[in-house]
């Protein structure tokens, strides 16, 4: 006589890994802390936050600390191919600028920094 044993199956749900969270890499941090820093001395930005999620990287910037982000520059690799991983939206959630060189799309901020200057 047979008998049929049952093998040993894991539950799917727990044998799929999280995703590890969307982050900035250490070059594009630096760029955006450099773009920060000129706007930190010449006193228009006071804080910032970073937000490492599931899909999504953003550094949201600030006047002031107890307010709504003036800025917030995001990475999203799903975007990649498409339009480009990199965002700056507005205050109101506007998009800004998108592109697939972060570079290119801190470029918005020059106009601000010759404001700046003068």
């Amino acid at each position: 006589m047979h008998s049929k044993v049952a093998k040993f199956s894991p539950d799917p749900a727990q044998s799929q890994r999280r995703p590890e969270p969307v982050a900035f890499n250490r070059t594009e941090l630096g760029r955006i802390l450099s773009v920060y820093g000129y706007f930190v001395a010449g006193g228009e930005w006071r804080d910032y936050a970073i937000d490492s999620l599931n899909d999504v990287a953003v550094f949201s910037i600030f006047r002031r600390a107890s307010e709504m982000p003036v800025y917030r520059i995001e990475k999203c690799p799903k975007l990649a191919k498409k339009q480009g991983a990199y965002l700056i939206r507005s205050m109101s959630g506007e998009v800004l600028k998108r592109g697939h060189d972060l570079g290119q799309v801190l470029k918005l901020f020059d106009r601000q920094k010759l404001k700046l200057a003068t």
